[in-house]
């Protein structure tokens, strides 16, 4: 199978990468701004919850949020709270899922975990604080109201138990010998996929989309969304084997792609998903170039094993 995808050197990177690292330090910004919290909140948990949240990476979920609104010809900057939710709701995912009775995690991002680093209660008062600030920001800064709720709605469903929660539940209870690339696709349709999803529809909700639009990101998110997850756990794999020789403890007996289907075919599905998204995104045009730029990203990130932002690290 031949796949024609652009790579950053042959798809003005410059121009687009200063638009995607501008539109991370406006999240930035905004997600310090977000848990400046007054007196009342403990100061152990103001201190968990912002070096959970503020701790660097990629942003790729709260980016794709404003570069949907961009494509929708919306204002990325009236996006911004969306953005910030979907990311909130991301950091309150990775704080529980690396609990001892979860994927069991000391390290994120090679910093200490969020139960390592202030204790197991506070990581889990952590990560239930930012789902609920995730829903308090969309109700409060998305205007007009009925944005709001769509918008509240949206995230609500991609984060309850038939999706992420649902996800993480069949990751934690399913082990190599009995797993399926069915199965590991329905876990990472719903752990991953279902955020990206969300993402791409609040950032289309706050640009009055169409229904052609909202169409087309959803194609897109659904391709994306499982090459990222494929791209992470082939960098995992690659990662765990050179720096250690062994897995991550979290990741003993678990399901991954590389582990049920090989890298090589990890890494053909990886670019039929990468095409197979840009495809979703003729219809928009030019105002998709910076999200098509992201897209190509995915699988750049896994031929030169860096992220988008070289500075960041997952």
């Amino acid at each position: 199978m031949t796949t024609v995808i652009a790579t950053p050197s042959t798809s003005q990177p410059h121009r687009l990468t200063d638009s995607l690292v501008h539109k991370q330090k406006l999240i930035e910004s905004a997600l310090d701004r977000y848990t400046l919290f007054s007196s009342d909140c403990p100061k152990t948990l103001r201190e968990a919850i912002r070096d959970s949240l503020l701790t660097p990476g990629k942003r790729m979920r709260p980016i794709v949020v404003m570069l949907a609104a961009e494509a929708c010809g919306g204002d990325v900057e009236q996006a911004l709270p969306a953005a910030c939710a979907v990311e909130m709701v991301h950091t309150y995912s990775l704080i529980h899922d690396d609990l001892p009775s979860m994927d069991d995690d000391d390290l994120r991002r090679g910093r200490p975990t969020t139960h390592k680093k202030y204790g197991e209660a506070v990581a889990i008062l952590a990560g239930d604080a930012l789902q609920a600030l995730a829903f308090e920001v969309l109700a409060r800064d998305i205007s007009p109201a009925k944005v709001a709720a769509a918008c509240c709605e949206t995230l609500a469903r991609a984060c309850g138990a038939t999706a992420l929660v649902g996800g993480q539940c069949d990751d934690v209870s399913i082990q190599l010998s009995s797993g399926s690339r069915e199965m590991l696709e329905s876990i990472h349709n719903r752990k991953t996929g279902a955020l990206f999803l969300a993402a791409l529809r609040m950032g289309a909700l706050v640009a009055s989309a169409t229904d052609e639009q909202h169409f087309a990101l959803q194609e897109f998110g659904t391709h994306l969304g499982l090459a990222f997850q494929i791209t992470d756990d082939l960098l995992d794999h690659d990662e765990d084997r050179r720096a250690t020789g062994a897995k991550k403890k979290g990741d003993r007996g678990k399901l991954t792609f590389p582990n049920l289907i090989g890298v090589q075919q990890s890494r053909m599905d990886v670019q039929r998903l990468v095409q197979s998204s840009l495809d979703a995104l003729e219809i928009f045009g030019p105002s998709a170039r910076s999200l098509s730029a992201l897209a190509r990203f995915v699988l750049d990130r896994l031929e030169s094993k860096v992220s988008p932002d070289a500075t960041s690290k997952h």
